[in-house]
């Protein structure tokens, strides 16, 4: 079985294609999936930057409005998934999540660099194969506080398109 294959364009940045592994994390696979091709991802932020950790995204539009989807199960092993062996190495997909370990969505996380300490704690789904410097270019932003958050992009990171490039 192939490997789904996702392109996401970033307004100003570029482009990346990421595989994903639905052998290690099959319903985060498929919700994500299920987003990408209905659009929900157009337009939306990474509205957290992490210089050396990870990029998020996939929760805030470009005037800070909130989007959200259905919660899934969390697919790693401190919740008993232990076919996720997957590790939070540079360029990774992973899903974030509140403490609820069931309470991922629609936000996912791109790791900048490795953090180990991530490893069997998120859902990690798949990963950048070409484009990881855009990556690099989105991790280099001025940000600051807003609101609640810390971390966020002075100036919006856009998504402007996610496309199935291979099912």
């Amino acid at each position: 079985m192939n490997n789904p294959k996702i392109k996401i364009n970033i307004r100003d940045y570029g482009e990346m294609t990421a595989e994903l592994y639905p052998d290690v994390a099959p319903k985060t696979v498929e919700n994500f999936l299920s987003l990408v091709e209905s659009g929900f991802y157009t337009g939306v932020i990474f509205h957290r930057v992490i210089k050396g950790f990870m990029i998020q995204g996939g929760g805030y539009d470009e005037g800070f409005g909130e989007k959200d989807a259905a919660s899934i199960k969390g697919e790693f092993a401190a919740n008993g998934f232990v076919q996720n062996t997957l590790k939070h190495t540079r360029g990774v997909l992973s899903m974030a999540r509140t403490s609820d370990p069931n309470s991922a969505s629609s936000q996912f996380f791109i790791m900048h660099k490795d953090a180990p300490y991530l490893d069997a704690q998120y859902a990690g789904f798949g990963k950048v194969i070409d484009g990881i410097e855009v990556v690099d270019k989105i991790a280099d932003v001025k940000t600051g506080r807003m609101g609640w958050f810390d971390d966020v992009p002075k100036t919006p990171v856009v998504i402007d398109s996610m496309e199935i490039l291979e099912r």
